[in-house]
């Protein structure tokens, strides 16, 4: 076997075909595994031939698929066992899948069985339930001749009778026989409900419905309306402010005339946020490969490529008006950006506030519109001190009659999004019961702007002006005060409202039961549910307008009302004393 190379290298050098080192080298290579050696040298011993590098190649190839085949014949056996244990294994376990399913099967169709029989029980009880409750007179008058009838009838009709009362008495308790967790669910849930709930539900009478929908999603009818997406003094030359509108990503900036222009916040190349870049020359440029975009959202340049024709980004109708800078998000031409945004005159804007707040922008709205809370959830910052006014206190404790403003505030809705107040200060920080906003020398105004960004949040847009102490616009870090101030209070609002919004997705209705100085709120409500149906006061499209009605501006479609028409007892709204309500269903129940 140690010949063979020199053999082969020997024929090689008279052949001359390869060179002799060449030769060597390859046969060594073969050499080095030793079983096909082996079957080289069988090979070409049994050959009557040269014994050439050529020949002990192709000997090298048969010996390597023969060992290859034996290699899978010995590694088969044992890798067939281990194929059938998996395959037992697998029988095994879809045996009992099979069986745990063919179990859930048999418990279903026996539940199913079982709900049928329940529904049948409860058809009849429903249709018998009219001709029990009109016909309780009549059963009494006509229970002696029964009575007298079954007397005269003998033993033979006393037994029937039993088995019809047993019978009927089968049938009402069949239900409740059938499904103890309804029982549970069912009790459970009673002694859930308010009073004025649980004599409605043990009367049979549904509760009343107030015509109020809340909802976690941004209609898309809301789109139809101008927003404000941020202040005008905060978008300066070569600034970027990047914001979520109806869960859409969208920037806003200057371009080269200092006009304000927003398009979408996602590169028409490979999708990278637009905001992470610069604006050049008025344009905004992506930090990817440096396309640039106008404020139409066309593509003006694209850097070590061929500029590509009608490549564009969505933009929308963009105008700075009253401070702000109003964007429109919906479909066809937008009408006149409305002027309900500009402070007073004689006020000094002292705050400029834009915040991300986790919550649905209705119920943050909802909670500005409620003056009530107030005393109870601020009692550390602004409301610190206050009283509980009296119309507050009437729904849990006695009924009072006329009209009182307990707080100088006066407070408007104006469509889609916005919330404003002006309170009347007697001196700066303190308020005074009994007083009206006219009345006092000085006052304080709010706007907040609650626009619906990514879904489940709301960009808040919140700015102060004082009618007063001018001079504190230039106090050294007054804006981090403001801020710091801002935030304290909107935290103490965000632990009710955030629990709101849990509820809410676990099924609660936030509008189970208004009250009077709700109605500010229920009238947003209202409007809100109006434009998801389609349903525009008046006929106006999406300006925003609502016509009509006391505290109603039919001009602007402003929501105004003052702090003693919030609290003001006003059955015309569809509010009814609590005290009242509970005595009359107890009376029904009692009558049933």
């Amino acid at each position: 076997m140690d010949d063979l190379v020199e053999l082969a290298v020997l024929n090689e050098r008279l052949s001359g075909v390869h060179e002799p080192w060449e030769a060597r080298n390859r046969l060594e290579m073969l050499r080095t595994r030793r079983k096909n050696w082996e079957h080289i040298f069988n090979y070409v011993t049994k050959q009557e031939a040269a014994a050439t590098l050529e020949l002990i190649e192709a000997a090298n190839d048969q010996a390597e698929l023969l060992l290859s085949d034996e290699s899978r014949e010995r590694a088969s056996v044992s890798e067939l066992k281990l194929q059938l244990q998996d395959l037992q294994a697998q029988v095994d376990a879809a045996s009992r899948k099979l069986q745990a399913t063919q179990d859930r099967v048999q418990q279903n169709l026996e539940r199913v069985a079982s709900l049928k029989a329940e529904a049948a029980a409860l058809e009849q009880l429903s249709l018998a339930t009219p001709s029990l409750s009109s016909s309780s007179s009549s059963s009494s008058t006509a229970a002696a001749p029964q009575q007298q009838q079954s007397a005269s009838a003998g033993p033979r009709a006393a037994p029937a009778a039993a088995s019809s009362v047993v019978a009927s008495t089968a049938v009402l308790d069949a239900p409740a026989a059938r499904s103890s967790s309804s029982r549970r669910s069912s009790s459970s849930s009673s002694a859930r409900q308010s009073p004025p709930a649980a004599a409605a539900a043990a009367s049979g009478r549904p509760r009343p419905d107030r015509g109020l929908r809340s909802s976690l999603d941004a209609e898309p009818a809301l789109k139809e309306f101008w927003y404000p997406a941020e202040f005008s003094s905060k978008l300066g030359e070569g600034v970027m402010v990047p914001f979520e509108l109806f869960d859409e990503p969208w920037v806003l900036f200057r371009d080269a005339e200092g006009r304000p222009s927003c398009v979408r916040d996602e590169c028409a190349h490979r999708a990278c946020p637009l905001s992470v870049g610069r604006v050049v020359d008025g344009k905004i440029e992506c930090a990817y490969h440096g396309w640039q975009f106008d404020g139409d959202g066309s593509c003006t340049k694209m850097p070590s490529t061929l500029l590509c024709r009608n490549v564009a980004v969505a933009a929308l109708p963009c105008v700075e008006k009253d401070g702000f800078i109003w964007v429109w998000p919906g479909e066809g031409l937008p009408p006149e950006v409305p002027a309900t945004t500009r402070p007073p005159p004689g006020y000094e804007v002292h705050a400029e506030i834009a915040l991300e707040v986790p919550v649905e922008h209705g119920l943050l709205i909802e909670n500005l519109l409620d003056l009530a809370h107030a005393p109870f959830t601020h009692q550390a910052t602004f409301a610190k001190g206050w009283p509980v006014p009296d119309a507050v206190k009437f729904h849990a404790q006695r009924m009072l009659s006329g009209q009182w403003d307990p707080y100088p505030i006066e407070m408007a809705f104006q469509p889609p999004c916005m919330t404003v107040s002006n309170i009347g200060l007697a001196q700066p920080g303190k308020i005074v019961r009994g007083a009206t906003a006219e009345s006092c020398e000085r006052h304080l105004h709010q706007l907040h702007v609650c626009a619906p960004g990514k879904k489940g949040t709301t960009r808040l847009l919140y700015r102060m002006s004082m009618d007063f102490l001018g001079w504190a616009r230039h106090v050294p870090g007054i804006d981090k005060a403001w801020k710091g101030v801002a935030g304290q209070v909107l935290g103490e609002d965000l632990k009710l409202v955030l629990g709101q919004q849990d509820r809410l997705q676990r099924g609660g209705d936030t509008w189970a039961n208004p009250v009077s100085y709700d109605k500010l709120a229920v009238r947003y409500r209202r409007w809100r549910n109006g434009v998801a149906a389609g349903r525009l006061p008046d006929g106006t499209t999406g300006g925003g307008r609502m016509g009509g009605g006391e505290g109603m501006d039919s001009s602007s479609g402003v929501i105004r009302m003052t702090a003693g028409e919030l609290f003001k007892l006003d059955e015309n709204e569809g509010f009814v004393d609590q005290q009242q309500q509970q005595q009359q269903q107890a009376v029904e129940v009692q009558q049933s």
